[in-house]
């Protein structure tokens, strides 16, 4: 189960998204952005050493409130290969030097990602140690074949970023559309898709918004 260290990391994960976001092609803001935490949930690795959480922030520096949805893994160690990923790195008060990566270029999140998709994986609560996050739901349909996954490629767009994947059991490719502007409310599945995972975020006020982190289509 995800365990949660009530303590520091420096620089914080605002902070490093504050000037990570506007080089994104699914930015929608000004140069400067003012960020805040708004939702989201983790996921547990069965090896125990990478953090993964999906991260849901509000931008209000334009001329109104955008919430993104950014995938972040956290590791010791960098990853071979991925300095394009890469966000930043943090001290952490407990665990040192942390790598964190754009989730949707690290294998272990997607994989796990997909886990969740098919029923075995447990969402976490984003702030709490040892907790499921009962708000966050998945639905499947069709043949989405099994366990491990590969990444085979990863794009970015104006408002999503397209993982595609090959799951083992299946002779197709799979995507997961990790959609990067949240909408409460979206309008109707697309033709194609096979699968998605929908959560929570702050809205105005006091309400809670509610709409798809993830969709899973056929290419």
């Amino acid at each position: 189960m995800a365990i949660i260290h009530r303590t520091t990391l420096t620089p914080t994960k605002l902070e490093l998204l504050t000037s990570w976001l506007p080089r994104q092609s699914w930015y929608q803001g000004e140069t400067n952005p003012r960020l805040e935490k708004s939702g989201g949930f983790r996921l547990d690795d069965p090896d125990g050493a990478v953090g993964l959480e999906f991260m849901a922030v509000t931008d209000d520096s334009g001329d109104a409130p955008v919430t993104y949805h950014v995938p972040l893994s956290y590791r010791g160690a960098p990853i071979p290969g991925t300095q394009d990923a890469l966000i930043g790195t943090a001290e952490h008060g407990v665990l040192g030097p942390r790598w964190i990566y754009d989730g949707t270029r690290d294998p272990v999140l997607v994989t796990q990602l997909f886990a969740l998709l098919l029923g075995e994986a447990e969402p976490q609560a984003q702030s709490i140690s040892d907790t499921t996050d009962p708000s966050v739901t998945r639905s499947t349909a069709g043949n989405t074949g099994a366990l491990p996954v590969k990444i085979i490629d990863t794009t970015d767009g104006p408002r999503s970023t397209d993982v595609t994947i090959q799951p083992q059991d299946t002779r197709r490719p799979l995507m997961l559309r990790v959609n990067r502007t949240l909408r409460p409310n979206a309008p109707g599945l697309m033709s194609g898709t096979l699968g998605h995972i929908t959560a929570e975020w702050a809205g105005p006020g006091v309400s809670r918004s509610r709409g798809r982190f993830v969709v899973l289509r056929v290419p």
